[in-house]
């Protein structure tokens, strides 16, 4: 009985000590061997430094710096760990006031008592070096460095965009990124956000009860590098750019110029325009505030977004659908008495040589002639109705990428429109309207609106004889290939032998030895082909287009120019479209045409504008 007593002691011995024995040994792997706890537990005097990655530089097509980064720094809190410090000499540091201190320390309590927030953003390097020698008279605050975007040049402000702290919706949209985080918000940040940004890292410090960092945490065991974001280099020729800007200086419009055989753009301006360091640092919410506030809009991109009619220019395009469908040949001809009438409708044309075929209409831009082949377009017996007529004509139109996004590489671009035949049936009846209710859209009128970008594109698919490529700015990314869809060839509806005609007309207008509309393009050397365009604008003046492309033969670049309330064609764009051909072609204008350049420097439209305005309220 003894011995059995004895053996059940040992037993719950036993049964005592191996649960305390289990513990012992997990508390020394937790204590000793394993680090990650002993960083969990030691977390009351560690503080984690968000490293954020240098953005990506941006480059033009040259190698000319666009875009680079500058150090900023952001003052962070830690509630918790605040202590009684000397307001005063702490604002004066800062150039705050006492409020502003009161109002941001309760905001961080009420987010957390324990987890760091932003108190002060994007301190300067200059305030940063003497905030820092006098850190530790201000216990639960600290420093984070962080980068802020930097111009180099005063140009392409709506091309590259700006970047901007992340808001609610914008995580919720990109899971990645967290309060005060920043992203790219338009333009070239925005559309390329994921290669420019690179990936945050984190650097850890232990602190001392006066909240001094004393060095690194374990010699950077647990540190992970920030990732800097790629370099990437835009198609955008700067120099080019810069002249449009100057260019179109005191006016409201824009220029697009696209290398054809690529698609890359060249050029995208839009004026009035606002210098990109505006929307940077802290300065950028009151300064967004002014831009937006300006009733000249210097925020709206319109290049992407305007909706213009395509005015004369247009006809070009009727042209080539006009041969393409058979309603015509490149010979057919017109006799013009001056004026294009059909009872009580009555569409004057300028006074011109007659009668002309396809070429010569071109050149002398002549509304009878593209009146007369729009309507046989639409009535030819062949569709058996005005409304399939008007089908096939509106194919052929979106076949130039009219009437829909593009899908070039800007956030915020805009379709424009291209009425279906349903638009009309809405206001006639089904099948009850006729050709001549619609034979505004022969010289670009009525409900048909563009976009400045479209029309470019269009130049460069007439430029290469049948065929686009999506107009893009990205040239090159590093560690990355750019789209496949901007190496892809989007082929017109329209033959390529029936682009000769066309082309030939457009030379004319510039080159005609009898004259042409566009005679003020010409450029000695180069064979610029081009079209004057008068948008009719309910609301003012008519604004003034042109598109051109040049050379004529292996093209290397086309352009869209739109000067809005500035007249006929050859008044403002067409002078204004050769020059900056001529700049990108020759690298300078040539002594001769001077004159011409400093005509275009000095028209004021916008101080014009506003003496009209007050003229008319008084």
């Amino acid at each position: 009985m003894k011995d059995h007593f004895s053996d059940r002691k040992y037993i719950i011995g036993a049964m005592i000590m191996l649960p305390v024995l289990f513990f012992i040994i997990r508390l020394f792997i937790l204590q000793v061997l394993d680090p990650s706890y002993q960083l969990s537990a030691s977390s009351n005097v560690l503080r984690n430094v968000t490293q954020y990655p240098s953005r990506g530089l941006i480059y033009d097509r040259t190698g000319e710096l666009l875009v680079y980064n500058e150090p900023a720094y952001d003052l962070m809190v830690v509630p918790a760990q605040l202590a009684p410090f000397d307001t005063a000499e702490f604002c004066s540091i800062l150039e705050i006031d006492k409020e502003y201190v009161d109002t941001e320390i309760a905001r961080a309590r009420e987010y957390s008592r324990f987890r760091s927030s932003v108190f002060l953003k994007q301190i300067s390097a200059l305030t940063y070096a003497v905030l820092q020698e006098k850190m530790y008279k201000f216990p639960g605050f600290y420093v984070q460095p962080r980068t802020l975007r930097k111009y180099p040049k005063d140009i392409a402000a709506h091309i590259l965009g700006y970047v901007g702290e992340v808001d609610r919706r914008m995580i919720e949209e990109n899971p990645g990124y967290v309060m005060g985080d920043y992203i790219g918000i338009t333009g070239v940040e925005k559309t390329y956000e994921e290669e420019l940004s690179g990936e945050k890292g984190v650097s850890r410090f232990l602190v001392d009860v006066h909240n001094r960092v004393m060095g690194s945490y374990q010699d950077g065991r647990f540190d992970a590098p920030a990732v800097v974001g790629n370099d990437i280099t835009l198609s955008l020729d700067a120099s080019l750019q810069a002249y449009g800007e100057k260019l179109m200086q005191n006016k409201i419009g824009s220029i697009v110029a696209i290398e054809p055989s690529t698609g890359e753009i060249l050029s995208l301006v839009s004026t009035p325009t606002y210098h990109p360091e505006l929307l940077v640092g802290r300065v950028r919410t009151r300064n967004f505030r002014q831009l937006s506030s300006d009733t000249l809009n210097p925020l709206f991109n319109r290049a992407l977004m305007a909706h213009y009619p395509a005015g004369s220019t247009f006809k070009i395009v009727n042209g080539l659908i006009a041969l393409q469908e058979g309603i015509i040949d490149d010979v057919t001809s017109q006799t013009c008495p001056g004026h294009y009438t059909v009872g009580r409708l009555t569409i004057r044309c300028r006074h011109h040589v007659t009668p002309v075929a396809m070429a010569a209409a071109i050149q002398v831009s002549c509304n009878t002639y593209f009146c007369h082949i729009f309507r046989d377009l639409l009535d030819h017996p062949k569709y058996g109705s005005v409304t399939a007529g008007f089908n096939v004509w509106r194919d052929h139109v979106r076949s130039f990428g009219l009437g829909e996004r593009l899908d070039a590489d800007f956030p915020n671009e805009l379709r424009g429109f291209v009425p279906p035949a349903t638009y009309y049936d809405r206001f006639y009846g089904e099948n009850r309207w006729r050709s001549l209710q619609v034979v505004s859209l022969a010289l670009g009128q009525g409900e048909l609106s563009v976009t400045p970008i479209q029309m470019a594109n269009i130049t460069a698919a007439i430029a290469n004889r049948g065929f686009y490529i999506t107009p893009h700015i990205l040239k090159d990314v590093a560690n990355s290939d750019i789209d496949p869809e901007f190496r892809e060839k989007k082929y017109t509806t329209i033959d390529s032998i029936w682009f000769e005609p066309v082309i030939e007309g457009m030379y004319r207008a510039v080159h005609g030895p009898d004259g042409g509309t566009a005679r003020i393009a010409q450029v000695q050397g180069l064979d610029i082909c081009g079209k004057t365009g008068t948008a009719e604008n309910p609301h003012g003046d008519d604004h003034s287009v042109f598109l051109a492309f040049a050379p004529r033969n292996n093209p290397q670049i086309a352009i869209a120019v739109y000067v809005e309330n500035a007249g006929f064609g050859a008044t403002m764009a067409a002078p204004i479209a050769s020059l900056m051909i001529e700049k990108y072609l020759n690298g300078e204008i040539a002594g001769n045409r001077k004159w011409l350049e400093q005509r275009m420097l000095e028209a004021d439209f916008i101080n014009r504008l506003v003496a009209d305005a007050d003229e008319q309220e008084n």
